[in-house]
């Protein structure tokens, strides 16, 4: 008669098995867990409730039991809003003053500290850099001093410009009122964007330079190409990637233009309200008047605009840039 077969003995696992199990499984989702929470609370939660309220009528200090649904009233209220569309275009005029400048300097540039400053590469950049991590009020205040309209230091120099022979004549005689003069709040807006930004945008073309084989340089150089020239055919082609990723953060950044004017033409926008963006705006909706929805509907806006401007620059750039990968 043949035995029977007997099912071995289950052993339970030791203590050391079950904790590298534990380990293997969990142990990765707790260590992010911390960004996943603050992403959820600090980043998620206040885009999905701003999109909530842009929907409803709601002033803050009446609690959250006096929320209405009012639909895409937020919407239209703000499209037929002259006081928007003069901030949209204030806005608009003043990111292309100061955009268009950040860029026109910044490659030349980094192709000069390219080629010619090699050896101090490293501390021109770094000076360059500077700016961009300074404090914005910092640099605000600074060039509220030096657009003084009696002791300002601009007006001094341009003062003692026009004393000079021959070339004088170029030079305005009287003080100008930069921060009180609708013709020129714009441009000082926008020179201060221009003074901060100009050396980030110098190390990213910076970066995509030194990425460029230096092989192209050479060979087009034995065939008699200048520095002009290598710039030209050479530069600019390969450096198209950098400048999609460039504009498209110009375009973000100066279209959310807030602590420059803001501290420059004060929270009003200054004469005419001519210094007024959209973001301060959407701040006195809030903060002044208390009609919370109104000033979310107008950031949803704000953000469509930005993704339709980016996408442009993305069919722009679109092409270059995906043949610059290859």
């Amino acid at each position: 008669m043949q035995a029977s077969a007997t099912a071995p003995p289950r052993t339970r696992p030791s203590l050391g098995t079950r904790w590298e199990f534990f380990q293997r499984r969990y142990a990765p989702y707790i260590f992010i867990s911390p960004f996943v929470i603050l992403f959820l609370v600090f980043g998620l939660f206040p885009l999905l409730f701003s999109l909530y309220l842009s929907f409803h009528q709601w002033q803050p200090a009446a609690g959250l039991g006096s929320m209405k649904f009012i639909g895409w009233r937020n919407f239209s209220d703000n499209l037929t809003d002259p006081t928007f569309w003069q901030s949209l275009r204030n806005t608009g005029i003043i990111a292309l003053e100061s955009g268009v400048p950040q860029h026109l300097i910044a490659i030349p540039l980094a192709f000069a500290i390219h080629t010619s400053l090699k050896r101090v590469q490293g501390l021109v950049t770094a000076l360059y850099f500077l700016p961009y991590i300074t404090s914005v009020v910092a640099i605000s205040i600074i060039f509220v001093t030096l657009f003084s309209w009696q002791y300002g230091v601009i007006n001094v120099a341009l003062n003692a410009l026009h004393q000079l022979p021959l070339i004088g004549g170029l030079f305005p005689a009287e003080k100008i009122n930069w921060l009180g003069n609708r013709d020129f709040i714009q441009p000082a807006v926008a020179s201060v964007v221009v003074w901060k930004y100009v050396g980030w945008n110098t190390v990213l073309y910076l970066s995509g330079i030194q990425a460029i084989p230096a092989d192209l340089y050479e060979a087009a150089s034995v065939d008699g190409a200048n520095r002009g020239q290598s710039f030209r055919f050479i530069t600019l082609p390969l450096l198209r990637p950098i400048m999609f990723v460039a504009i498209t953060l110009t375009l973000i950044g100066n279209l959310q233009l807030f602590e420059e004017p803001f501290i420059l033409a004060g929270d009003s926008g200054g004469i005419g309200n001519r210094a007024l963006t959209t973001v301060m705006y959407m701040f006195r909706t809030y903060h002044f008047y208390g009609v919370a929805g109104l000033a979310a509907a107008m950031s949803w806006l704000l953000f469509i605009l930005i993704g339709a401007l980016t996408l442009v620059n993305n069919r722009v750039f679109g092409e270059s840039r995906l043949s610059g990968s290859d």
